[in-house]
C-alpha cells in the first residue's frame, strides 16, 4: 500500500475484495500448476477484505487446495498445524475441542457461513461438520469481542461453504464423485457433489458424504474404542436478482451414530449408542449497488443440535437402557453495512456499522429425569457494533508509507434465565478495541492492539444441577460405602473479561530467489490480563484423609463453577512461507502460557513451545505434489499436577496429489499420505489419551464440467 494514490488505493480495495469472494467461496485451483503466487485475503478478522499480512494481529486462511492435500476427516486435521491452536479431547471425532492462546470451550467463536455454533458441553466436541463441505478455513487469533461479541476471547474459527456463482460461469454445471479411507480407525468415506449454474444469476449446489470408522489404532500399540457412522448433507442456493441484490439459502446436516464411552474424551468403560445430529438452516441478503456507501450483508439462521445417549451398561452414573438428551437450539441474525469514502486526499476509509443477536434454549434429561450437568435454560444476546478501517498514506504529511488503523467498538446486552433454577443472570458489556498496522516501506509491517474483550457465562455453568460422577460401593476398596458428587448452581457469576496487548512485526518480499516467488514472515506477542475467569471446581475429599469411605456419603463431593478474580496468559507466535514455482514451505511455532496471579497455579488451557513445517515439491510438469509435514512440541510441565505432564515429540508425516489435466482422464485426482510415519507414541496437553499412530491415507476424485 506504500506511497499509493487514491485511484490505486481504491482499485486494490475492490480487487481485495474480489479476491476474498474468490478465496473464500469459490473453488481453489490446485497448487501444484503454475498459478500466479497471491497473499491471502481474510474476510473474519475485518469484515471486509484485507490480506492476512496487512492485518494488525495473526489470521490463518486456509483454501480448499490446503484441505484436500490433509484429507482432512475431522475439523482437527483441517486446523492442526496452526499457531496458537490445539485440540484437545482426545483422537475421537466426538470429544475434540479447540483451544486458541489458551481459551477453549466457549472462550472461542466457532462460525459456519456467519452462523454461531453455541452448543458446549463438557466432555464432547464443540460443533460438528464433515471436512468435505468445508471450502475455505479461516483462524483469528486474539481477542474478537469488538466484531462478534461473547466468547470472543481466544478468538474465532469459521469454516465456509462454497458459492455455485462464484465457482462456476454461466450455464456451466460440474459433478463430483470420491472415494477415500484410511488404516488407523479402518475408515472409508464416499462423496458426491453436484453444483450448476443454469442460468446468469441462479446457482445450485449438493453434496452427499458417507463416511464410518471403528476403533482408533494408537502410537502406544493400543487401540481406542470407537465406532462412527455419518451421513452429511448440504445444500445452497445462490440467486443474484441483479442491481446488487443477492439472495442465498443454505441447508447444512451432520448425523453421526457413535458407539463408544459416555464421555467421548476419556478411556471409560461405560459405553453408550449415541446419535449426533448438527442442522444449521440459513437464509441470507446482501445489497450492494453501485454506490460507495452501501456494501449491505444480513443473515438469519437456525442451529440445531441434538445429543441423544443410549447407556448400554451398568457401568455409568445410570443403568443400562437409560436415555440421555441434550438439545440446543440457536435463533439468530446478523446485519451489517460498509460505507467507503475519503476523509482527505491521503485518507480513505472504510465504516462498518452493524447488529447482531441471538437467542439459545437448551434442554437436557435422563430417563425423564433430570440430567446432571444440563439444565433446561435459555440465553439472549442483542448487540450492535461500529467498525471503521483507515488507510493513511504519508501519514502526518511527512512518514513515509502507509498507516492501516482498526478502532471498534460493540455493546452486548445479555441473559440467562432457568426454569429449573428459578433465578436470572443478565449484564451487559462494552467490546472496544484499537489495531494499527505501519508500513513505511512495501516490505515491512509494525502492528500492534490493545482489545477488551467478554465471555458470558454459559447455561451449564450457571444452573447445572444432579450427579456428576459417583464412586458406587467397593469402587474405593472392600467394604467402601457409594459417595456421590453433585453439581452445585451458581446463578451469580459473572462474565470473564480480559485486556489484550499485542505488538508484532511482519516482512514480505517478491521475487526473492527468482521471478515470481514470494517470501513472507509475521511474528506477534502478547499479554492478557483477565478477571472473574470462570473456572470449574471440583471439590471432592480424599478418602481415608479427609473423608470415611466406609461410611455412606461421607465423601460426597461438588462441582460448581467460580469465578476466579485475576488471572494472566501470555505467548508468542510465528508463521513464515516461501512458495515459487517449484517448492513451497510452512513453519509455524507457538507457546502460550497463564496463571491465576493471586495463587500462582496454572490456568487456561496451555500449550508446550510448538513448531510445525509444511514442506513441498510442486511438479507442474506431471500435475502432482510431494510434501512432507513435521509437528514438534517440546515437554509440557506448565501444570498444577504431575499427572498433567507430557513429553515431548516430533510427527512426522508425507503426502502425494496427482491430477490429470487433459486426455481420457481429465478430471482425475489422486491423493496419498502417511501420517505419523514412525508410529509415534504422544499425547497432546489436556488429553487422557495417546493420539492417533501410523495411519496411511488415500482417495481418489473425478470431476467433470461441462
Amino acid at each position: 500500500m506504500s506511497g499509493s494514490s487514491p485511484a490505486e488505493f481504491l482499485k486494490k480495495l475492490a480487487t481485495s475484495t474480489a479476491l476474498c469472494s474468490v478465496a473464500a467461496m469459490g473453488l481453489a485451483a490446485p497448487a501444484m500448476a503454475e498459478d500466479a503466487i497471491t497473499a491471502p485475503i481474510t474476510v473474519t478478522a475485518t469484515g471486509s477484505g484485507i490480506t492476512a499480512y496487512e492485518y494488525p494481529g495473526m489470521v490463518t486462511v486456509i483454501d480448499k487446495d490446503e484441505i484436500d492435500l490433509k484429507q482432512a476427516s475431522t475439523p482437527d486435521d483441517i486446523l492442526r498445524d496452526v499457531p496458537g491452536v490445539m485440540f484437545t479431547g482426545g483422537p475421537r471425532r466426538t470429544g475434540e475441542v479447540p483451544s486458541i492462546r489458551g481459551f477453549s470451550g466457549p472462550d472461542v467463536v466457532i462460525l459456519i457461513d456467519g452462523v454461531r455454533q453455541n452448543f458446549s458441553s463438557g466432555h464432547d466436541g464443540r460443533f460438528f461438520i464433515d471436512p468435505s463441505v468445508v471450502n475455505s478455513a479461516e483462524v483469528l487469533r486474539g481477542p474478537s469481542s469488538s466484531l462478534y461479541g461473547s466468547g470472543g476471547m481466544g478468538g474465532v474459527i469459521e469454516f465456509r461453504t462454497i458459492d455455485p456463482l462464484k465457482a462456476l460461469a454461466a450455464g456451466e454445471t460440474q459433478t463430483s464423485f470420491g472415494l477415500g479411507g484410511q488404516t488407523a480407525n479402518r475408515e472409508y468415506h464416499a462423496t458426491a457433489t453436484a453444483m450448476s449454474r443454469p442460468l446468469d444469476g441462479l446457482g445450485i449446489v449438493g453434496s452427499l458424504t458417507k463416511r464410518e470408522s471403528g476403533s482408533i489404532e494408537l502410537g502406544s500399540g493400543s487401540e481406542l474404542e470407537s465406532d462412527d457412522d455419518i451421513l452429511s448433507g448440504f445444500l445452497k442456493g445462490s440467486y443474484d436478482a441483479g442491481g446488487g441484490h443477492k439472495f442465498t439459502a443454505s441447508f447444512l446436516r451432520f448425523d453421526n451414530d457413535a458407539i463408544e464411552p459416555n464421555n467421548g474424551q476419556a478411556n471409560g468403560n461405560d459405553y453408550a449408542d449415541k446419535n449426533l445430529v448438527s442442522e444449521t438452516y440459513r437464509l441470507g441478503y446482501d445489497f450492494n449497488p453501485a454506490s460507495a456507501w452501501v456494501d449491505l450483508k444480513s443473515i438469519a439462521y437456525y442451529q440445531s443440535f441434538k445429543a441423544d445417549e443410549l447407556r448400554l451398561d451398568n457401568n455409568g452414573v445410570g443403568p443400562a437402557g437409560e436415555l440421555l438428551k441434550r438439545d440446543v437450539d440457536t435463533y439468530g441474525f446478523r446485519v451489517d453495512n460498509r460505507s467507503r469514502f475519503s476523509l482527505t486526499e491521503d485518507i480513505f476509509t472504510t465504516l462498518t456499522i452493524g447488529a447482531e443477536g441471538y437467542h439459545d434454549e437448551q434442554e437436557g434429561a435422563a430417563g425423564g429425569g433430570v440430567r446432571g450437568g444440563v439444565p433446561d435454560a435459555e440465553d439472549s444476546f442483542i448487540g450492535g457494533f461500529a467498525q471503521a478501517e483507515i488507510n493513511w498514506t504519508r501519514p502526518f504529511g511527512f512518514l513515509p508509507g502507509d498507516l492501516y488503523v482498526v478502532p471498534g467498538l460493540r455493546y452486548d446486552r445479555f441473559e440467562s434465565e432457568s426454569s429449573q433454577a428459578g433465578v436470572d443472570n443478565q449484564d451487559s458489556a462494552w467490546s472496544p478495541r484499537m489495531g494499527g498496522s505501519y508500513m513505511p516501506v512495501e516490505w515491512l509491517n509494525l502492528f500492534g492492539s490493545y482489545s477488551e474483550a467478554f465471555r458470558a457465562p454459559t447455561m451449564d455453568e450457571l444452573y447445572s444441577t444432579g450427579v456428576h460422577f459417583t464412586f458406587a460401593p467397593g469402587d474405593l476398596g472392600p467394604g467402601t460405602a457409594g459417595h456421590t458428587n453433585r453439581f452445585t448452581p451458581n446463578p451469580n457469576l459473572k462474565a470473564q473479561k480480559t485486556d489484550t496487548f499485542e505488538f508484532g512485526a511482519g516482512v514480505t518480499f517478491d521475487d526473492v530467489l527468482e521471478e515470481n516467488d514470494r517470501l513472507e514472515i509475521k511474528a506477534s506477542r502478547y499479554y492478557t490480563d483477565g478477571e472473574n475467569f470462570i473456572d470449574l471446581q471440583v471439590n471432592q475429599p480424599a478418602p481415608y484423609a479427609a473423608c470415611s469411605p466406609f461410611v455412606p456419603g461421607a465423601c460426597d463431593g461438588t462441582t460448581t463453577s467460580v469465578n476466579i478474580a485475576d488471572a494472566e496468559l501470555d505467548g508468542v507466535e510465528a508463521e513464515a512461507h516461501y512458495e515459487n514455482d517449484r517448492i513451497r514451505v510452512k513453519v509455524g511455532f507457538s507457546n502460550v502460557d497463564g496463571k491465576n496471579k493471586a495463587t500462582g497455579e496454572k490456568l487456561g488451557v496451555l500449550t508446550p513451545a510448538m513448531g510445525t513445517l509444511d514442506a513441498a515439491i510442486k511438479l507442474p510438469e506431471t500435475h502432482s505434489i510431494i510434501g512432507w509435514r513435521v509437528i514438534a512440541a517440546d515437554e509440557f510441565d506448565k501444570v498444577n499436577s504431575v499427572a498433567d505432564e507430557r513429553d515431548g515429540y516430533v510427527v512426522h508425516g508425507v503426502y502425494f496429489a496427482w491430477t490429470a489435466s487433459e486426455g481420457p482422464l481429465s478430471g482425475l485426482r489422486l491423493d496419498l499420505g502417511i501420517d505419523n510415519i514412525f508410529d509415534k507414541a504422544y499425547a497432546r496437553a489436556y488429553a487422557s489419551s495417546y493420539e492417533t499412530g501410523r495411519n496411511f491415507k488415500g482417495g481418489i476424485r473425478y470431476t467433470v464440467n461441462w
